[in-house]
């Protein structure tokens, strides 16, 4: 497989055994995947799996999953974000994707938005612990910052149904930007309730990509959505 010196754009490598969660991370395929990015990828994994469960990021049953569940899962987004400009990840929580997504594209200005003061204060620490200096944290709802800034790109994960993403997410979207955001494998189903918030804002029609890291892990589903007005 070849590296990707750290975007996430190289082809898939070839798994030749079954990795658990604690050997995953330091597999030749995922170092070759992440590229330049790995070290601060895995101190990230690191702080998350030290941290994550005791500040109420992540619950104690995905501790061992942390690389399969959470890390390769977002990293799956990337390959389809710019690699400049500026990206938002709103409701970024424990920093999934946006975290991820700053490591590996730090060609891009990575805006966090999450409402919640601790998590907000974890991700200021996570961010100066990695060097990210292309992090920026917003305190706040996504709506809040409506009329504050426009971005090339708006991401997110595990957040909301489709119609309401698109109106938390389509207006922090400058016109041509796009919506790139991690849902479920049934996400087609809410393409249609979706319909009327995405004529608003002139959307295309959503896409669903699959998102694929390394062999041997799952992929996830990723939905597209371009700004037209």
């Amino acid at each position: 497989m070849s590296g990707t010196d750290g975007t996430g754009q190289g082809e898939p490598g070839i798994v030749a055994e079954v990795f658990d969660g604690d050997t995953l991370g330091a597999s030749e395929p995922v170092k070759q995947y992440f590229g330049t990015a790995y070290d601060k990828v895995a101190r990230y994994a690191d702080l998350l799996r030290e941290q994550g469960e005791l500040r109420g990021l992540i619950g104690p049953r995905e501790v061992p999953r942390i690389w399969e569940r959470h890390v390769l899962n977002s990293a799956a987004v990337v390959q389809y974000l710019p690699t400049a400009g500026a990206v938002a990840d709103i409701g970024s929580g424990a920093g999934l994707p946006g975290i991820i997504v700053a490591a590996m594209r730090p060609g891009l200005d990575v805006l966090l938005v999450e409402p919640m003061e601790r998590r907000t204060t974890w991700l200021v620490e996570v961010a100066t612990e990695l060097g990210l200096t292309n992090v920026q944290v917003k305190r706040g709802r996504a709506e809040e910052y409506h009329d504050a800034f426009e971005v090339d790109a708006v991401t997110s994960r595990a957040v909301a149904p489709l119609s309401k993403l698109a109106r938390m997410s389509l207006p922090l979207v400058r016109v041509g930007g796009e919506m790139v955001i991690l849902k479920g494998r049934n996400v087609a189903q809410e393409v249609d309730p979706a319909r009327k918030v995405l004529r608003k804002y002139g959307a295309g029609e959503p896409e669903i990509l699959e998102g694929s890291t390394v062999a041997g892990v799952e992929s996830t589903t990723i939905v597209r959505i371009r700004r037209g007005k």
